[in-house]
């Protein structure tokens, strides 16, 4: 079963730190949500455990499956089975769908291997055809006027295709509405499988509803200040962040 280990990690952006000293431990076939106010650091974690260049750590470290991540670059951590599904997918314009898929599938394989195309068709459209995608977005640009679903939903066909031991999803829920969150979960609880963990940030209960974690964190200032089960989340929704806030301070 693959681990991914986050220790006492810190990172910054230029001068400001961001992250201060955030813990976490996720298996394969976990699903752990992480939720807080705007400005905590949720977003910043993600980014730098994927290898952004612009979030730096300073200290701490990232190990999947007792190894060190931080020497390597982005496309080593993705090769390494990391997946990072962005809150605002970027426009890739004169790029088809298929062509960036099969290109990122390609990138995995050892020198001189070839995707066979019958296979590889094949498969795509059967997840296509999971998360509700018409097969026509096979040949439309990456994201190119897309509407919010539509880019949520194809980073969720490339989370599919890729098939990555822990899937960092950083509030896919953004601009989706009900309709589009439903099929979005459907997708990601279809892949739910042992060889897949997954951190989930989120501001909203709703999409908890979709995908029911196994653990939800309260993140405040950079770090992990109170976790729970799904209950939890529905506390949140009720009551907001300040009593968690109040709680941490009569520690």
């Amino acid at each position: 079963m693959s681990k991914l280990e986050i220790k006492d990690l810190h990172v910054a952006i230029g001068e400001k730190e961001i992250v201060k000293g955030f813990n976490l431990t996720i298996n394969g076939g976990e699903v752990h949500a992480i939720m807080g106010p705007n400005g905590t650091g949720k977003s910043t974690l993600s980014k730098a455990i994927a290898g952004h260049p612009d979030y730096h750590i300073t200290s701490g470290d990232v190990l999947l499956d007792g190894r060190s991540i931080l020497a390597m670059e982005p496309d080593e951590r993705a090769r390494a089975g990391l997946f990072l599904a962005f809150q605002y997918p970027s426009e890739i314009p004169g790029v088809t769908i298929a062509n960036f898929l099969r290109a990122a599938l390609q990138a995995r394989l050892a020198d001189g291997e070839e995707i066979d195309a019958t296979a590889y068709y094949k498969r795509l459209y059967s997840k296509m055809d999971l998360l509700k995608i018409d097969r026509k977005f096979t040949s439309r640009a990456v994201n190119d006027g897309f509407s919010g679903g539509e880019k949520k939903r194809c980073e969720i066909l490339q989370m599919a295709m890729i098939e990555p031991n822990f899937a960092l999803m950083d509030e896919t829920d953004s601009g989706l509405d009900i309709d589009a969150l439903k099929i979005v979960a459907e997708g990601v609880n279809a892949m739910r499988n042992p060889n897949l963990g997954v951190l989930m940030i989120t501001h909203y209960q709703r999409l908890l509803d979709y995908i029911v974690p196994d653990q939800v964190h309260v993140m405040w200032d950079g770090r992990i200040i109170k976790s729970g089960d799904k209950n939890l989340a529905l506390e949140l929704e009720a009551k907001g962040y300040d009593w968690v806030k109040k709680e941490l301070a009569h520690a």
